[in-house]
């Protein structure tokens, strides 16, 4: 049973914020930028972020030729520039806010490997360059004149490059959202799984060792990304986990820097203390990889040992030391879910595997929404 203590000081706030990753926590520092003196509480079901905060490969960008290309199947062009502005000032703005030595943020570029199969988008660079001259007011990507410089495999045809694209570190970047939360005085618990909203009410509940325990709120948000559904049932979400593998320390130093995509987008891999960061691939299994369930499909890691084999390091791959899955959130199209279920509760959801980048707009616009209403 909850104590006198208990009940008088941790169950009453103004806003509570399910889900404790990147959304949760930036939608909690710019909620307490307008309201400082709100209670703000925090309930994370993790001891870490639960979906992939603290699990993504820690690219800092917002697509490349071919996955524009792809968004242009599906979108309009006003639609595909204004994700892609969304992303990419994004990502200015975590820059801005924490800085790029706490972020440990690199600006070397993206590049995307084009092979035989994507040719063709080589004709389409400068289409793509003036759909966005808007935002960047210059050409975002080039061909590379001298690929092979590079060392990859003959499956690469020629390498795209975008000079607006980095790397950070993703612990670091939750580490600057922890901070920032502890600076403001919002409260964070970690292993507080949510097992149901009383929406109308303002409640939110967590069983804590066979005990139910009732935290109300004037406002409540949802920001668990591929989660939701457990909570709200019957929204456009569908999961999709990503596997990440990082290698041994290479015995010599890897020629290239930059954050890599391959395969349109589903392959990407960087360089990070001289080792070999490769992730993705679950293109190879749709249908396996849409679940919330944490784990290692062994379809997606020998695609992906292959192309390390095959494209990365055609001569001498190296071994692979440790592998990780993180649980992304899809839906119709790449555009986050951000909407009001009834005047107490509301969602930031569905970030399409690009919440390094969006995760603090998309926490933005779910603070202006509450606080129109």
């Amino acid at each position: 049973m909850l104590s006198f203590w208990e009940k008088k000081n941790f169950l009453n706030h103004d806003l509570i914020v399910v889900g404790g990753g990147i959304v949760g926590l930036s939608t909690a520092i710019q909620y307490k930028d307008i309201f400082p003196d709100h209670q703000v509480l925090v309930l994370e079901k993790g001891v870490f972020p639960s979906g992939a905060s603290s699990r993504n490969a820690g690219f800092a960008c917002f697509g490349s030729l071919t996955e524009i290309l792809d968004d242009l199947e599906v979108l309009t062009k006003s639609e595909v520039l204004a994700l892609v502005q969304k992303r990419y000032e994004g990502l200015l703005a975590i820059r801005q806010r924490f800085g790029d030595v706490h972020l440990d943020y690199k600006g070397d570029g993206g590049f995307e490997l084009i092979t035989e199969q994507e040719l063709p988008a080589l004709k389409r660079v400068e289409e793509i360059n003036e759909l966005l001259f808007p935002v960047f007011k210059q050409s975002v990507f080039s061909v590379l004149p001298d690929h092979q410089q590079l060392g990859f495999g003959s499956k690469v045809k020629a390498v795209i490059r975008n000079g607006f694209e980095g790397e950070l570190d993703s612990g670091k970047f939750i580490n600057s959202l922890w901070k920032a939360c502890n600076e403001k005085g919002i409260k964070i618990l970690t292993g507080a799984k949510v097992s149901e909203l009383l929406a109308e009410e303002g409640l939110v509940q967590v069983n804590d060792q066979g005990e139910k325990i009732n935290f109300k709120a004037n406002q409540v948000l949802v920001c668990t990304n591929a989660f939701t559904p457990s909570l709200l049932p019957d929204m456009d979400i569908r999961p999709g986990r990503g596997l990440v593998m990082v290698t041994e320390p290479l015995p010599y130093q890897i020629s290239w820097k930059g954050a890599f995509h391959y395969d349109k987008g589903y392959v990407y891999f960087r360089n990070i203390d001289n080792r070999l960061l490769l992730g993705g691939g679950r293109n190879m299994d749709f249908e396996g990889e849409e679940t919330t369930d944490f784990g290692i499909n062994p379809k997606v890691k020998n695609h992906l040992m292959e192309i390390m084999e095959k494209v990365i390091f055609p001569n001498a791959a190296p071994k692979v030391e440790m592998e990780w899955s993180g649980i992304m959130a899809f839906g119709m199209d790449k555009r986050p879910l951000v909407k009001k279920i009834n005047p107490n509760l509301s969602i930031a959801v569905r970030l399409g595997g690009m919440g390094v980048a969006i995760g603090w707009q998309t926490g933005s616009e779910l603070v202006n929404l509450i606080n129109k209403s």
